[in-house]
Parts: structure tokens; sequence; C-alpha cells
């Protein structure tokens, strides 16, 4: 029933890499929770926030393997906030402590929304140069509990565990996604009441992403062709919206493709990442980059603002 929590992976990463705690709001209630591997000198690492039920420990395995191909990786658990755009202020903060002025983000389920929000909020002074948004949504009226997002503050932590529990993949599934909806619940049960009523008011309260604002910022869609909390609908919605979107399907995954298929969004985030590679916002270590992708690189860069110049 544990074989995440037990696995040598898991063991070997919360053994190697530190959990840091930072406080950047003048309430210092307020801690983020971070775990940031691989070489500190890049400048432009890719973030990851995890769903309404996840903590920084469910992207174990792409700080793992990431960090191991040379890229800077940070994993995140949000303090409690109550607002969006409290939310966005606060990771601004957090940015600026950890001296990042631009980033990629990874954003899963409810982290994928806050992706967007923020790099919407700060389209005038960007701090997003990519996204990559998996099992996401764009408008929190999908789940028809906007009625509901003022009332979760008031629930007890049993009924918001269950609240979320039913969204977890029932019926027969695979031993992989038997083990990550295992790790998931753990995960779930040592968030308290607090974390988990904010996260769902961020989920439900009435909001949506404008797309026009951040049709710059490259993104890519990973979304799973099986059962998982979000429906045909929400998926299609996000390919309308970002219809330039790179797309990468997974055939099966469930509500937690990064724990149980994370060979396979490992791969889609490194080829996302690759579009990057020797510029300034590369996420890896320039000497972990073969000089002939580099080459290859730069030869498109080079084409593609030829190409811009015809074009004006």
């Amino acid at each position: 029933m544990e074989e995440i929590r037990v696995s040598p992976d898991y063991n070997w990463f919360r053994s190697t890499v530190p959990l840091k705690r930072i406080i950047v709001d003048d309430d210092d209630s307020k801690v983020w929770s971070l775990y940031d591997a691989g070489p500190k000198s890049i400048r432009c690492p890719i973030i990851f926030l995890p769903p309404v039920s996840g903590t920084a420990e469910v992207f174990f395995q792409q700080v793992l393997s990431l960090s191991g191909w040379g890229y800077r990786v940070i994993s995140l658990q949000y303090p409690v906030y109550w607002d969006l755009l409290e939310f966005c202020d606060g990771f601004r903060k957090l940015l600026d402590h950890l001296q990042l002025d631009k980033v990629h983000l990874f954003g899963a389920s409810l982290g994928g929304f806050l992706a967007q929000k923020f790099a919407e909020v700060t389209h005038k002074s960007p701090r997003v140069h990519s996204l990559i948004v998996c099992n996401s949504f764009s408008d929190t009226s999908i789940f028809n509990q906007t009625w509901a997002a003022n009332s979760f503050w008031l629930m007890p932590a049993f009924m918001l565990k269950k609240i979320l529990l039913g969204n977890f993949a029932k019926g027969p599934v695979d031993r992989k996604m038997a083990d990550a909806i295992d790790f998931m619940v753990d995960r779930l049960e040592s968030l308290n009441q607090s974390d988990l009523a904010s996260r769902l008011t961020l989920n439900c309260q009435n909001s949506y992403v404008e797309p026009h604002k951040i049709k710059d910022v490259a993104i890519t869609i990973i979304d799973v062709f099986d059962q998982s909390a979000l429906s045909h609908e929400a998926k299609e919605e996000m390919y309308k919206l970002y219809p330039n979107a790179r797309r990468a399907h997974l055939k099966t995954g469930g509500n937690f493709p990064y724990l149980c298929r994370s060979a396979e969004v490992n791969l889609y985030i490194q080829i996302h990442m690759r579009q990057f590679h020797g510029t300034r916002y590369a996420a890896i270590s320039p000497e972990m980059v073969s000089a002939e992708e580099l080459e290859v690189q730069r030869t498109n860069l080079s084409n593609n603002s030829t190409g811009s110049e015809d074009e004006s």
C-alpha cells in the first residue's frame, strides 16, 4: 500500500534534496516550502506547482530525473492564500527572494491554473517564460462549485478531504496508478484544514484565464486519455484557448501521471525545455547540452529572427 513512500527513489530524494522553508510576506505564518535541486547558477529554472491535494514531494521523480540531467528544478508547496491576486503577489515576492527574474512553470490541476493566472497577472512585466500545464483548466466554473467557494473555510478537515477523495479514480487501475493514488492520499493527510480550505477556495472561486495576455508564452498541454477529474469539455476548452500550444497526450495516467507515468511526463518536459537550450532562458547547465544540439538551436533561432524581419 505504501510502495512509493518506501521506494529507493523516494528515500534517495528525501535524503539528498533538503526541504527549505521561506517567508516572504509580512504575515510570518505564510511559509513557502520548496525543494531546489540542480545547478544554482541557472537563473531561469523550472518550477513545479502541485494540485489541491498535493505537496512539494509529489514531483520528486521530476526533481530527481531532471536535476540529474543538468536542469535546475524547484518543487513548491504554497502557504495559505484565500485570493488569487494574493497568491500571485506572494509568488512574485518568492521569485524576488530567490533572485529569479523569469521562470518556466509546470502546474498540475490547480497548480496549472495558478501558473496561468500568475503569467497573466505579471504579463506587463513578464516573470513566466514558458508554461507546462498537466490535467489543468482555465476556468473554475467547470467544477460548478463557485457557490461553495466562500464556505470552505467553515468546513472541518475531514469534510474537505472527503470532497477531494471523491475526485480520485474509482474502479480497477494498474499497480502504478494505485500506488500513485495511495501516495496522494498520504500527502492529502499531511495537509491541515487551512491548507485544504484555502486551496479549494482558489480552485472554485469565480475566475478564468485571459489568454490574450499570455499569448507570447510558449505552452505545452499534457493530458491523459483515461479517467481523470477533468472533463472532456474542460480539456477541449484548453485547446481552444491555446491553439498554438504543443499537445502531449498520455494514453493512461489518471489524475497523477507525473507519479505513475513519470518517464513519459519527464520526456515531454525535456522536449518542451529543449527549445530554450542555448538561450539565456535555458533551465539546463550549458555543459549538459551537446555542441551539436546547441548549433541546431542557434540555427533555429537565427531562422526565426530572419523570418520575423522578413514579415516586418
